[in-house]
């Protein structure tokens, strides 16, 4: 079967690699442009351009995926496969291949469509999650479902380590659909668009923490922006706001006749870092400040004792 692999970030690049693996190793792979990145704003390949130089794939970065449909339309490949691209694919494209479009999408589809699926199951407190396979249509996250499979999110999971198992479960799920469609065993299913969540695209302002949301909400952010964008807050020093990066915390319950001001840090027991929030407390575990490494907060307070009392915003 010809193959074309369309994708970007890290979850593409452990599909593609599996994809290489396998029998269905991909002809071409179309991925994003190289973009500028770090606090230096290096121009930096994405992920999967830099497996697919790697195992010496043919490689196309176009600005607008319609711009290639000619060329897509000569290598006249059996099936499309796109994971995390960031462009909708305009109709002519999906019509191309004999078997269809697919996308391998990190959530029980209808729920949670478009950008950002994994790190919203974590925000909501969701117990399962899950990856489909779908026959990608025009419109966003909406194609009909061909295949789904649900996983645990285990307690305290946090984003990286959930995109991790959804690329490999997403991976599985794939190679397992492809092999259904060659022997014409698939079924469709299409979604109940009234069942339909959507996620937007995360920005960077969004991981500044609200010390005024309660200690239980703050600690799943913690957890669900591990990727992007971080969760930070600032403390004051000598007039001067340095920014600071929590990375691990978790919820301490109030404690009647203990009320600090919102955003206020205190000890709490064994020498650990507490912060009042709208509701409860936030115990920090790890966190990095600006221009340091990351270190428990025992370390921390060690090396910054006037931290306590201060007030973050």
């Amino acid at each position: 079967m010809k193959t074309v692999f369309i994708g970007t970030p890290e979850f593409g690049a452990i599909i593609l690699e599996g994809l290489i693996e396998s029998v269905y190793k991909p002809v071409l792979v179309i991925t994003a442009t190289d973009k500028p990145a770090g606090r230096k704003q290096i121009i930096t390949p994405p992920p999967v351009k830099v497996l697919a130089d790697k195992h010496g794939i043919e490689i196309k970065q176009p600005e607008k995926i319609s711009d290639f449909k000619s060329d897509l339309f000569l290598l006249k490949p059996d099936m499309i496969i796109v994971a995390a691209y960031g462009q909708i694919i305009p109709k002519e494209i999906l019509d191309i291949p004999k078997y269809g479009c697919l996308n391998i999408h990190p959530s029980l589809l209808p729920k949670y469509r478009g950008a950002s699926p994994i790190q919203a199951a974590i925000l909501n407190g969701d117990k399962r999650t899950g990856v489909t396979i779908m026959l990608m249509d025009e419109k966003m996250d909406h194609g009909q479902i061909i295949n789904q499979r649900s996983i645990i999110i285990e307690e305290k999971e946090g984003a990286k380590t959930l995109h991790d198992k959804l690329a490999d479960l997403g991976l599985n799920l794939l190679l397992e659909t492809i092999s259904n469609m060659e022997r014409g065993l698939t079924k469709l299913t299409p979604q109940d668009d009234n069942q339909a969540t959507f996620t937007k695209i995360l920005n960077k302002a969004e991981g500044i923490i609200n010390w005024k949301k309660s200690a239980e909400m703050i600690e799943r952010e913690i957890r669900a922006f591990e990727y992007w964008p971080g969760s930070f807050t600032f403390w004051t020093k000598l007039n001067t706001p340095l920014r600071l990066k929590i990375t691990k915390a978790k919820v301490l319950k109030s404690i009647k006749g203990i009320d600090f001001a919102i955003g206020q840090t205190f000890v709490v027991q064994k020498g650990g870092l507490g912060i009042q929030c709208g509701n409860d407390f936030l115990v920090i575990e790890r966190l990095q400040l600006e221009g340091k490494e990351e270190i428990s907060s025992e370390e921390f307070l060690r090396g910054y004792p006037s931290f306590i009392g201060a007030i973050l915003k």
